[in-house]
């Protein structure tokens, strides 16, 4: 049996960035990290739309986005002067129509306070802005003029990773069967292939499965893995000034080189978890639901040829899509680092950061995540953010 004083369940950008973090921290115990898909070929990061957004509607969420900006800011710096993740800052434009324009003034209210470089516009300031754009039923929009914007997912988790490579990380390539516990504590780990690892304390950072591997500490969280589709399309003109762009419905389009990427079309209250192995993108919500909200918001996009398209998977909590961080109040070296229904790949570095600081310092220091603590899991008292995508 191997010993480990901290075992990481899921070695994607969640877990890569909370291993860093603690040696960062100066954790100096053993840390394994443990990745079940090696390649990521499944992973919510690498198959993710890799955006960063301020516009939340609550201030800890605009934290956590604005510590990973900072970050991104910092890479040279940080992972050495090739380090690139192809960071386009080109904004979010995120549109209501009348029943949501309260909601987005209040956003934007939040987003204002924490010092986001927003704007809010009506809709003929908002055509003067983007001449391609159709405000009709739009009320108004809120605009990032800075600090939002789409990269690379995979380039940024190798960074990550690489760095870990240096920093006395054992890597282990298998799934997790088993969580050994021992009344009010976690104590091992079992894998795939038999072999049991000792733990002082378990991460979960399981992505889609964190569900699953809480069940396996015999413990409750409502997340699940919901299948999300990416499409993509060609389209005559290009609009070089085209941020990502959210409609009322809840549909979203954004340049992707020479190419569009779209989504957002899934109905959420309908919708049930996810088979674990489907991947395939839903085409039907691309031609009967996509298509016609793109041609009616962006005119130019009446005449547009689809290409190619994948689907992945949102670790989606099912009582307020927000995140869950930190201990379970009962079982207090589980920790989670779950649930962010879509704000995993922008948030994980700041949750990273302060999952170390709690670890290594007693407290969170940099950012208080008190608020997505578990507590709110057992009680059943929603933590709602208005401003899912």
């Amino acid at each position: 049996m191997a010993n480990f004083d901290v075992v990481i369940v899921g070695g994607a950008i969640v877990g890569s960035s909370i291993a860093y973090f603690l040696r960062e921290e100066g954790f100096s115990g053993s840390i394994a990290l443990v990745e079940r898909d090696p390649q990521f070929a499944h992973a919510a990061t690498t198959l993710s739309c890799a955006s960063i957004r301020q516009q939340f509607s609550i201030p800890e969420n605009i934290r956590l986005s604005q510590f990973t900006l900072r970050l991104f800011r910092d890479l040279k710096s940080r992972f050495g002067e090739d380090a690139d993740i192809g960071f386009r800052e080109k904004g979010y434009l995120i549109l209501a129509g009348e029943a949501g324009l309260d909601i987005l003034k209040s956003n934007h209210a939040a987003q204002a306070a924490e010092g986001a470089d927003i704007v809010l516009e009506d809709p003929m300031a908002l055509e003067r802005r983007f001449a391609w754009l159709s405000t009709e039923g739009v009320s108004a929009g809120a605009y990032g003029r800075s600090g939002e914007g789409w990269f690379d997912a995979h380039a940024l988790l190798m960074l990550f990773r690489r760095a870990l490579k240096e920093r006395d990380i054992a890597f282990l390539s298998q799934p997790v069967t088993e969580i050994a516990r021992a009344g009010d504590k976690v104590t091992g780990v079992r894998l795939a292939d038999g072999e049991m690892l000792s733990a002082g304390t378990v991460i979960n950072a399981a992505g889609p499965d964190a569900g699953k591997v809480a069940t396996m500490a015999g413990l409750v969280l409502p997340v699940e893995p919901r299948k999300r589709s990416v499409f993509v399309f060609e389209a005559r003109e290009r609009f070089e000034d085209m941020p990502l762009m959210v409609d009322p419905s809840g549909i979203y389009v954004r340049p992707e080189g020479s190419v569009y990427i779209t989504g957002g079309a899934e109905d959420e209250e309908s919708e049930g978890p996810a088979n674990a192995d489907d991947f395939n993108p839903d085409w039907p919500l691309f031609e009967e639901a996509i298509w016609p909200v793109l041609a009616t918001r962006v005119p130019a996009f009446e005449a547009i040829k689809p290409t190619r398209a994948w689907a992945g998977h949102y670790d989606y909590n099912t009582l307020d899509q927000n995140a869950v961080i930190g201990p379970h109040p009962e079982v207090a070296n589980f920790i989670f680092a779950n649930g962010f229904s879509g704000h995993g790949l922008q948030q994980a570095p700041a949750v990273g950061k302060a999952i170390a600081e709690l670890l290594v310092h007693g407290g969170y220091r940099t950012i208080d995540c008190s608020a997505f603590g578990y507590e709110r899991i057992a009680a059943g008292r929603a933590f709602r953010e208005l401003n899912v995508i």
